[in-house]
């Protein structure tokens, strides 16, 4: 189901807004912010690491691999440099579908659905949970030909399924809408680069229902690309994922604490 604009609920794409600067938020994502960053202090330096893991990621697939079609599933609010942005500045004709359950992302879908003339870029209101339903709405199946490569990017979305056979059902039904080579780009949050007691933290937030975001090991990350080449440098912390030398920030895994990868189907 939709999830309906209650400002008194938080929900991950605000709180993920107000982690990067932003001011599409409102009290309830604050304090569950602030809440959080008291169990992990590094979460803002991770949600920067993992958004530039995202923006690196598209100017490979549109880059270097030439992809032209991308599904971003669990898109968030507005920010610098979103995926159609990144992608469209390499090439102009590609075109980009958002998807995301948080009506106030519908609110500022102008923002969103700038697009050069050459490309195209659409967004609708559906939840990951849903991907039958992503795949057959009007908007994926008249901008995107999926007789055609597309890049599929889940980042940061996954670990919000707590249930780890049901969140591999949702990422391969997507996966196997696509043809060969399409690209999985997916990020998630782990324990493994934390500390003991940071970990310890991590647990006691989810046991006691202050969090929602369910890590995952690198076992369990790996399942996603089952049967995808992995692009090099394979499974890392976002940080490590072909750092930009040049960039201003250069986060150590346990401030970044989330795996990226980016595989493609055979």
């Amino acid at each position: 189901m939709m999830d309906k604009l209650d400002t008194g609920v938080p929900h991950p794409a605000r709180r993920y807004n107000y982690w990067l600067g932003g001011k599409d938020n409102f009290a309830a994502d604050r304090e569950s912010g602030d809440l959080l960053a008291k169990s992990y202090p590094a979460a803002r330096i991770a949600a920067r690491a993992n958004r530039a893991f995202l923006q690196r990621a598209v100017r490979y697939l549109a880059g270097e691999v030439g992809i032209r079609q991308f599904l971003d599933v669990g898109t968030g609010l507005p920010t610098a440099d979103n995926t159609h942005e990144v992608a469209q500045r390499v090439a102009p004709d590609a075109r980009i579908v958002y998807v995301d359950n948080d009506p106030m992302v519908m609110a500022h879908a102008r923002a969103l659905l700038s697009s050069t003339p050459e490309g195209r870029t659409r967004y609708i209101e559906e939840d990951l949970r849903n991907p039958e339903r992503i795949l057959s709405d009007p908007a994926v199946q008249e901008t995107l030909d999926l007789g055609q490569p597309v890049a599929l990017m889940l980042v940061a979305i996954v670990h919000f399924l707590p249930d780890q056979a049901a969140a591999r059902g949702v990422v391969q039904t997507l996966l196997d809408a696509l043809p060969s080579g399409s690209y999985l780009t997916m990020s998630c949050a782990t324990k493994e680069f934390l500390t003991p007691a940071l970990a310890a933290n991590w647990d006691e937030t989810l046991r006691t229902g202050k969090s929602d975001v369910h890590p995952r090991d690198r076992a369990e990350f790996s399942e996603f690309f089952t049967g995808l080449g992995l692009v090099e440098p394979g499974i890392v912390a976002v940080s490590d994922w072909r750092a930009d030398p040049d960039a201003e920030e250069h986060p150590l895994p346990v401030d970044a604490s989330i795996f990226g990868a980016v595989g493609r189907k055979p």
